[in-house]
């Protein structure tokens, strides 16, 4: 079955919908039931915290950072209908991020308080930094007093220190959002960053997650998207590594495009899985961005990832509430690591980056083609 792009909003909708209705409210904190692995409580200077305190923030940043760039599209490049869908969204996506900033509200995600070494906070204020940078133009259509408030969490969160992994970008990324928002950027925290993720390239399109090779999506969640946004961010500091970082991503997307079984399903290798069609990550910035392989059809591009939205997204993953349920496919509890909440699952927003594309961009027009797997087991 073809996806067309009314097939890819309509389940961004369903998607998006119960976890923006309710934190614009200031209530999702109450709404979202939360799943999560006994004993995943997150220590702190002799306290304990349970993950009920980061899950609300987690879904709001991680789901916004796959919106934004369709927030922001142009208004006249969309049919009616799609034009009022996406102002409700764009509404409901400013007013969810200042009830996670605001102190008077349930929701509040806590910055000034809940800062300490490893913190989820820092993780998803990273994502949410990565989604202002990606849409540059929504970023500036929000309120003046919410950007503010942005900046000042985005600096709070410095004083998180990351260990030496895939977490040294979402220090950079708070940088790259310091800057856009009108802060003084640290450019020596990014040099660091390029510099070692340069030392831990491993070579054919994958970088190690610190010195080590991990067996996961890690290149594709985090860290080759974040460092395609920073060199957009530092082409001053990226430098000379700006053309090798672009030439490995485009080879993981290659990888990736390869994973994709004709069914949309595809190896449940590592950490993460739980992030479902989020595993795609890369491939998608890729295709936002212009910059798929060339061995790649952009229509089979198009279709692959499609298929890995119904496969991974298909009704049974979610719950009778509306909130997706920890899983790969439906309700798999066992797969969540001790980090896994409900609120981290919303990573998957990220398949959905080329609705920023335009209706009339080539990745939508594109003729339909079969994907490599579907081609090959034909």
């Amino acid at each position: 079955m073809t996806m067309k792009r009314e097939d890819w909003l309509a389940a961004l909708q369903r998607l998006a919908g119960p976890v923006l209705d309710t934190a614009a409210e200031g209530r999702l904190r109450a709404a979202m039931t939360l799943e999560r692995r006994p004993g995943s409580e997150v220590a702190r200077n002799g306290r304990t915290y349970k993950r009920e305190c980061f899950s609300p923030f987690e879904a709001v940043a991680r789901l916004i950072c796959g919106l934004s760039p369709w927030l922001s599209l142009a208004p006249d490049a969309l049919d009616q209908q799609e034009r009022r869908l996406q102002e409700k969204a764009s509404a409901l996506a400013a007013r969810a991020i200042a009830q996670q900033l605001a102190p008077d509200s349930d929701d509040c995600a806590g910055f000034s308080e809940l800062n300490f070494d490893h913190s989820p906070l820092l993780v998803n204020a990273a994502f949410l930094a990565l989604a202002l940078v990606r849409s540059k133009r929504w970023c500036m259509t929000l309120p003046h007093e919410v950007r503010d408030a942005l900046l000042g969490a985005f600096q709070s969160a410095r004083s998180c220190l990351p260990p030496q992994s895939n977490w040294l970008l979402f220090s950079c990324m708070l940088e790259a959002g310091i800057r856009l928002l009108g802060g003084d950027a640290d450019r020596l925290r990014v040099d660091y960053g390029f510099r070692q993720f340069d030392r831990w390239y491993l070579g054919d399109g994958i970088y190690g997650d610190g010195a080590q090779f991990a067996a996961d999506y890690y290149n594709s969640y985090v860290i080759q998207p974040m460092l395609l946004a920073l060199c957009d961010s530092f082409p001053d500091v990226a430098g000379e590594l700006h053309g090798a970082i672009r030439a490995r991503a485009r080879t993981c997307g290659e990888h990736l495009e390869r994973m994709i079984a004709p069914d949309g399903s595809f190896p449940a290798l590592g950490r993460s899985i739980t992030y479902r069609c989020g595993a795609f990550h890369l491939l998608a910035a890729l295709a936002l961005r212009g910059e798929l392989p060339p061995a790649l059809s952009i229509g089979g591009v198009r279709e692959a990832l499609g298929r890995t939205i119904c496969t991974t997204l298909a009704p049974e993953s979610y719950r009778a509430d509306g909130f997706l349920s920890i899983g790969l496919r439906g309700s798999q509890p066992e797969l969540g690591e001790h980090y896994i909440t409900t609120g981290s699952l919303y990573l998957c927003a990220t398949a959905f980056l080329p609705m920023g594309l335009g209706p009339e961009d080539p990745f939508w027009t594109a003729p339909a083609a079969d994907w490599t797997q579907k081609r090959l087991w034909k």
